[in-house]
């Protein structure tokens, strides 16, 4: 008889995993039939999402009697997918009181079992779920009457999506050359420019920058903007699709490059400061763009360990061989600690917004933690993504390669997290500003402090590792500050180490409280704690010369 592989089956995505299901048991044990439930469902979508694979979507420019329709089809999983993240709060879970100061974790446990299995639906969500919380933040309560429901309901029939426009062909990070111009007609804005990357163009509406006629240069010259897309009709709102971006993953996203020909549009806030304005959608967006890094590193794990339990070779299953099992646990750890620092990032941004939300004010210690803890969460986990994916594809051979077999998308599909939001150089810098504002690095030290704070012999390495790395970061910024050039060059592995220590201090933490309380996992993330610390935690080379990569590049 010929031989045929059985290919990787994906099990419940809650019971499978012993990290989520220890944290929901520490910070959201109602919680748990509730995911477990929502395991089953991303088996059900994940079986879809095979089936799926060829459909991506279509833009249709003109009717067959020559109108200009610019009608965007997406895929019959992409259709589902827009119920399934109402009817299970995917956002709304975010803004709904039940859980309170944890009603962050408890959306982005959500997110986190479901979203891999839904083709990347999570772009629109993120950027809906960023748009809610800057309308909730601005003060206009007429748009957060009439928008902010909509973008956290939990109806499909009345839920919206929202888009992000902000990348022109000047660029996305430096949002201060933006071209896109907004004149007065009579009491309406209208927007005349070219949006050149503009994800999720399905929505309903974006928010979007542009500036004002008569506005300064710069980024203080910029205001922001909310565009409602369609008409009565459906028809595009003086809006034309030049085309679909033609893009490397994320392929079932509608990303298109837009012209602005007068569409009207709402000012937000003020004729300036709109880039100030959407402040709080970046703290939302970055950890989206964390939760969803974990999410494909462990969609890629689960499927590389059901593989090595059902692929013989050399006279055994690979989960068998030594080499193999050691690739494996390098992953799992790597995977551990990069969901503490995502689910650390939702629960301190779902603690701000609760505390926020009574009246709490000021820059406190976790304000100080967060302002640099989410960028740098979202730094590190982006590129742990795309080398996790790459590994576990490689950890299932050919057909790791082979596109039919589904695995390839997940690679294809991680490349984009080190770059939407702000790519690692650009976030390196971020975290040197929000250092720069002072407090944050002194909260960053208190909580590498507080997590290793454990008498347990099997975590008494990572809990070291943790903290030399941030000691060694310390000296090294403090060392740097005279020299612009060298501080600025060194700022990737220095928000890196940063990130890893968190990782590292983290994960001994969770580890430490699950051998308190005697959870039957304890030994697993001890020795999760301990491999993620032989990977290594400190980057920083204190002997890179800053002329040697002039001379490099």
């Amino acid at each position: 008889m010929p031989f045929f592989q059985e290919p990787p089956q994906l099990g419940n995505q809650f019971e499978g995993d012993p990290l989520l299901r220890t944290w929901t048991a520490r910070f959201l044990p109602e919680a748990g039939a509730e995911l477990h439930a929502l395991g089953e469902l991303a088996v059900e979508h994940y079986g879809k999402q095979l089936a799926d694979r060829d459909n991506e979507p279509v833009l249709t420019q003109w009717d067959a009697w020559g109108n200009r329709v610019d009608r965007i089809e997406v895929s019959p999983l992409w259709r589902e997918a827009q119920v399934v993240a109402a009817t299970h709060g995917m956002v709304a879970a975010g803004y709904e009181p039940r859980f309170g100061a944890r009603a962050r974790t408890h959306q982005f446990a959500v997110v986190h079992v479901l979203s891999p299995s839904l083709d990347v639906y999570s772009c629109p969500l993120a950027m809906t779920d960023g748009a809610a919380r800057t309308l909730a933040s601005s003060g206009n309560q007429a748009l957060i009457d009439r928008y902010v429901p909509k973008l956290t309901s939990r109806d499909p029939a009345t839920m919206w999506t929202s888009g992000q426009w902000m990348t022109e062909r000047t660029g996305g990070s430096d949002v201060s050359q933006s071209e896109t111009i907004a004149r007065k007609d009579g009491d309406t804005w209208r927007l005349y420019g070219t949006k050149w990357f503009t994800s999720a163009t399905t929505s309903q509406m974006a928010l979007t920058l542009a500036r004002p006629e008569g506005n300064p240069d710069g980024s203080r010259g910029l205001a922001l903007f909310l565009v409602e897309l369609r008409d009565g009709n459906d028809r595009l709102r003086n809006i034309q699709v030049n085309r679909l971006k033609d893009k490397l993953g994320t392929r079932k996203v509608p990303t298109a490059e837009l012209t602005l020909d007068g569409a009207p549009a709402i000012m937000v806030g003020a004729r300036e400061g709109g880039v100030r304005q959407i402040t709080p959608m970046l703290s939302i967006t970055r950890t989206w763009n964390a939760v969803s890094a974990v999410g494909l590193m462990r969609r890629g794990l689960a499927l590389a360990r059901d593989y090595a339990r059902r692929r013989k070779a050399f006279g055994a299953l690979l989960v068998d061989k030594p080499l193999h099992a050691d690739t494996l646990a390098m992953l799992e750890a790597e995977y551990a600690g990069a969901f503490c620092l995502a689910f650390r990032s939702a629960g301190l941004v779902g603690a701000l917004e609760h505390d926020r939300a009574g009246g709490a004010e000021g820059d406190g210690h976790e304000a100080r933690l967060a302002r640099a803890l989410v960028p740098i969460a979202k730094l590190v986990t982006g590129k742990q993504a795309v080398a996790v994916a790459s590994e576990a594809l490689e950890a299932c051979g050919g057909a790791g390669y082979v596109e039919d077999t589904g695995l390839p998308r997940i690679l294809a599909d991680a490349q984009v997290l080190p770059i939407w939001e702000g790519t690692t150089n650009v976030l390196s810098l971020d975290t040197l500003r929000a250092l720069a504002k002072g407090g944050a690095l002194e909260a960053l030290q208190a909580e590498v402090e507080a997590s290793t704070q454990t008498r347990d012999p099997g975590l008494a390495v990572p809990a070291a590792a943790a903290r030399a790395a941030v000691a060694h970061a310390t000296k090294w910024i403090g060392g740097s500050l005279g020299s612009p050039d060298a501080l600025e060059a060194g700022a990737r592995r220095f928000a890196l180490t940063l990130g890893r220590a968190l990782e590292c201090a983290l994960l001994t933490g969770h580890a430490a409280w699950c051998a308190e309380t005697q959870h039957p996992a304890a030994p697993r993330l001890a020795a999760a704690a301990r491999r993620f610390a032989a990977n290594g935690v400190d980057l920083i080379h204190d002997g890179v010369d800053a002329a040697d990569a002039k001379l490099l590049a």
